[in-house]
């Protein structure tokens, strides 16, 4: 579909920064779209803020590659929510090939991408406020039968670790493993790489994070000391990736990490001027999107704006988020399997749409 196809023309009831947006006389008439997208959109929770924001439209529309997820699934799968709840797939791709990765672990040699980061967010009735369920990567789970981007089958297997779906079997595959793991019908995919997040954080001039206790991972390199920090990009992207410099080196200590990363960026994106520095809000968006996948039914900034509309009242402060209650594997204590009844009782509550029970969020691996 042509950029003019999917461009929508004025409403009859124009907003007033639309109005105000008068254009100049002989102006190409796509050169300038007023679109509202909210601070999301800007990063891998891709939903919770708000704000209105001038794109070039047609250039950064052109960026966002989009994955047909309910043609690759067909009709097997759960049911939607019985309200007008949605659930959100929110992975963070993470490829390490490259010189631009050596400093961070990565290099030439390493190929391939994985979903180093994923969550599941649930927009209750009402769009008030999200839920974040952030999945471990170290989760063993039964992978389905899956067809790769070749035509070939992946076989069912039991015992699979959760963030090589992805690099098996592509975005679909791990929109499958998921639904059949929680029941949860997912609305939405949306993927970013971790490419675009650095570039995101150097648009905006660093994000400031309060350090939880010292870090030291010989691994990224990576040496902070307890408290606040302005991290720069480089920075940042050690900081979500590390997982031998906190805690117990699991998988489990990051989770805490990149959740508490990805609020700080969206208040600093939030609390910026970007109506002021127009210049800076296209790199901004030119950067993200760049790196952006999302299901064709969001694969335009028409379709992310709309959806975006729908968020206004999500506040990111008020965003709840949860890892997933995983045990320690009893075969290999470096993974970790979804703890039971916990894990169960949770993603009923996502089915049903209702308050999320406090017993559903303890994990036992972490200690409650």
């Amino acid at each position: 579909m042509s950029h003019d196809a999917m461009t929508p023309g004025p409403p009859d009831g124009r907003s007033a920064s639309h109005d105000g947006a008068r254009k100049q006389k002989g102006a190409p008439r796509k050169r300038h779209r007023g679109l509202k997208i909210t601070l999301g959109v800007l990063l891998v929770l891709l939903l919770a803020g708000g704000g209105t924001v001038y794109w070039l439209y047609s250039r950064l529309d052109g960026n966002i590659t989009g994955v047909d997820i309910d043609k690759a699934l067909g009709d097997d799968r759960p049911e939607k929510l019985p309200t007008s709840g949605q659930n959100l797939l929110v992975l963070g791709s993470d490829s390490r090939a490259g010189a631009e990765n050596k400093e961070l672990g990565g290099g030439g040699n390493v190929s391939g991408a994985r979903s180093d980061t994923a969550m599941v967010i649930h927009i209750p009735e009402g769009r008030t406020k999200a839920v974040a369920v952030s999945i471990p990567r170290d989760t063993l789970v039964t992978r389905p039968e899956c067809t790769k981007a070749d035509g070939s089958t992946l076989p069912s297997k039991k015992r699979a670790m959760f963030n090589g779906v992805y690099s098996l079997a592509g975005p679909a595959c791990v929109v499958k493993t998921v639904e059949k793991m929680s029941g949860v019908r997912i609305d939405h995919y949306m993927e970013i790489n971790f490419a675009g997040f650095k570039d995101l954080v150097d648009a905006i001039g660093g994000v400031t994070v309060d350090i939880p206790q010292d870090i030291h991972d010989k691994s990224s390199g990576l040496n902070l000391t307890a408290g606040p920090h302005r991290l720069d990009g480089t920075e940042s992207l050690a900081y979500v990736r590390t997982r031998h410099g906190i805690g117990d080196g699991s998988d489990l200590g990051r989770i805490g990490l990149q959740q508490q990363f990805i609020l700080a960026l969206l208040s600093e994106v939030k609390s910026q001027d970007l109506l002021g520095n127009p210049a800076n809000s296209f790199k901004i968006a030119n950067s993200i999107t760049k790196s952006l996948t999302t299901d064709s039914g969001l694969a335009s900034l028409t379709s992310l704006a709309e959806f975006g509309r729908s968020m206004n009242g999500v506040d990111p402060g008020s965003m709840e988020t949860i890892m997933l209650p995983v045990a320690y594997d009893k075969q290999d204590p470096n993974r970790v399997v979804a703890a039971e009844p916990q894990a169960g009782e949770l993603w009923k509550a996502i089915r049903k749409d209702v308050t999320i029970p406090e017993s559903a969020k303890k994990s036992p691996a972490t200690g409650g």
